[in-house]
């Protein structure tokens, strides 16, 4: 049998390799160095520097050097960046594992304080605050998170009545959940801080949806027909009260008016009574001519003749005046 014939190995142009090979390893060894000794924190996140899987500092965001070959190793946790978990609901695309789960229906399906149910969707916005605590007190603080929310939102809505979730105390709700999920959070060194705990879509079950609709409607018009009322009155019963001060006014305006005309009556009378005791005679006749300067104008035609007269017919036609009044 033939053998093939081999290639002839050129020794010479190995040897002038041979330097090269010497500095190959040391060169790799460096550059290894170089890879592992340096890192980057981004603007918006912390390092923490592990020795041997020791935490030994926390370092901010810039270009950074650690001990290479794996002594030292870094956690990169995002402290200024806002977090959050959704219940109920889901967008798709989230980068947090922990943002939404696959059980959804289970999560918004609430029993509420009155043995009703509602359905609720919620949000929960975080930060990091400590990172030590966020990686090492728990091993995973964002399905622990998850846990605390929803049972503190279960709690919540437990302990209120189907019309108190699903309408006036939806403000309430939030204020409670996320002052018991921080207490919850701080109680377990989760190293988080809770910024905002916020409703999203509450309503009733699908079932019974319209029939709940139905009774939002009535008590809207209901309180549409009050308002009307109200204003009606508001209308209505300041202009009576106007009305009927205006007619104290008046009436007391009248009283004041009477009562300055009999103490003018009063005063003038007891004037005229000082005069008359005074002479007598005199103001008597002065009364009478006054008063019949005032009543004979007022008697139309008028016949005014002596004691001692005969008769009156020659005088009928005489001096008849613009009154039909003869003298």
């Amino acid at each position: 049998m033939n053998r093939p014939n081999r290639p002839e190995v050129d020794w010479s142009e190995l040897d002038k390799l041979r330097p090269y090979g010497i500095w190959l390893i040391p060169g790799l060894l460096v550059v290894f160095l170089i890879y592992t000794s340096i890192y980057t924190v981004q603007a918006e996140s912390q390092g923490v520097v592990l020795r041997f899987g020791r935490s030994i500092k926390t370092v901010d965001p810039g270009l950074r050097f650690k001990l290479p070959f794996g002594i030292d190793k870094v956690s990169i946790v995002p402290v200024r960046r806002q977090l959050k978990q959704e219940f109920g609901f889901g967008t798709e695309g989230a980068t947090n594992t922990s943002q939404y789960s696959n059980q959804q229906k289970e999560e918004r399906s609430m029993v509420t304080g009155d043995l009703n149910t509602a359905t609720v969707e919620w949000v929960v916005q975080y930060r990091v605050r400590e990172p030590d605590e966020y990686l090492f007190k728990n091993r995973e603080p964002g399905l622990t998170l998850r846990d605390m929310s929803e049972s503190e939102m279960r709690t919540v809505v437990g302990d209120r009545t189907v019309e108190e979730v699903i309408t006036i105390g939806r403000q309430e709700i939030e204020v409670d959940a996320l002052a018991q999920l921080q207490e919850l959070v701080n109680r377990y060194e989760l190293g988080l801080s809770i910024d905002q705990v916020q409703l999203k879509n509450v309503n009733p079950p699908a079932p019974v949806q319209p029939s709940f609709n139905e009774v939002n409607q009535a008590q809207q018009e209901r309180e549409q027909m009050v308002n009307v009322a109200n204003g009606e009155y508001n209308k209505v019963v300041p202009r009576a009260r106007g009305e009927a001060e205006q007619k104290i006014q008046a009436a007391e305006g009248y009283a004041l008016k009477r009562v300055n005309e009999a103490e003018g009556d009063v005063a003038r009378f007891n004037s005229v009574f000082t005069e008359y005791q005074k002479a007598p005679e005199v103001t008597r006749q002065r009364i009478y001519i006054e008063t019949m300067r005032q009543v004979l104008p007022t008697l139309g035609r008028k016949i005014i003749i002596d004691d001692d007269a005969s008769q009156i017919l020659p005088l009928l036609q005489l001096n008849t005046d613009s009154q039909g009044a003869t003298r």
